[in-house]
């Protein structure tokens, strides 16, 4: 079987030698993955380590709890790294109102610029959301005519409800360690309700372990199949099945895969 990861994390020195984790993935069947930037310095580091592994590609964009870091023109040198031949998509961007400092205006504005930045550049987008679904429904319906490309809701916990709307829009949805515990009946309802044609693998990584690494760190794209194996069984259909459903997936959204 092949296993992709659409969202994990390579940047923090977590993994030790990475060239040694990239073995170790494809000894685990992961044959692809997606090392994902949240600000400039990290979209830089993620282009660089791509353009060293043939299995490795990356997004580049500004993840918005990034956004004190942000500066005017910022998003002109985000599209430069994305012009990148191993650039996938612009992400992750998208909403978070999880701490009580947020600047709502301004993550508002900034992830319209970066949905309208990755229409710019025929590319789709791997959009957070965390702690406010009603505002980023309200962007992306704002947005909709920058989405035409793509769009992936990662590590997806909002209801099926909120996920039946969105697929109507088009987007695919992403879940990853937490997914294999049975307490995480909202993302095992998710699962159950999407398409299988829209459904993905991501290990967040080195967060959210799956069920059978709870509490280890750092957790690596190496969850992968075990992550892949729990949609399987929601959906009722063998690994193999699920796990080229996600891949086929996968490249009709990221093109440059």
């Amino acid at each position: 079987m092949r296993y992709i990861d659409v969202h994990c994390h390579l940047d923090g020195g977590h993994y030790g030698n990475l060239d040694a984790l990239f073995e170790r993935l494809k000894a685990a069947g992961v044959q692809k993955i997606i090392a994902v930037g949240f600000d400039l310095q990290s979209s830089a580091f993620c282009r660089d380590i791509a353009n060293l592994n043939d299995m490795c590609y990356f997004t580049a964009g500004f993840h918005p709890t990034e956004l004190a870091k942000y500066r005017e023109g910022d998003l002109d040198k985000i599209a430069k790294l994305a012009e990148d031949k191993k650039c996938v998509a612009i992400g992750e961007i998208g909403l978070d109102y999880h701490y009580p400092d947020t600047q709502k205006a301004l993550q508002r504005r900034i992830f319209g610029e970066q949905l309208k930045l990755a229409c710019n550049l025929g590319l789709p987008v791997q959009i957070h959301s965390r702690d406010c679904a009603e505002d980023t429904l309200d962007v992306l319906k704002e947005n909709a005519d920058y989405l035409k490309n793509g769009a992936l809701m990662h590590c997806f916990s909002y209801s099926t409800e909120i996920a039946a709307t969105l697929e109507k829009m088009g987007f695919y949805f992403s879940f990853g360690g937490t997914s294999t515990f049975s307490g995480s009946k909202r993302a095992r309802k998710c699962i159950a309700a999407i398409s299988q044609e829209r459904l993905l693998t991501e290990t967040d990584s080195p967060y959210m372990p799956p069920k059978s690494r709870a509490g280890e760190f750092p957790n690596t794209s190496e969850s992968i199949p075990e992550i892949c194996a729990n949609i399987a069984d929601i959906k009722g259909v063998t690994a193999e099945t699920a796990a080229e459903n996600v891949w086929r997936n996968a490249h009709e959204l990221f093109k440059k895969l």
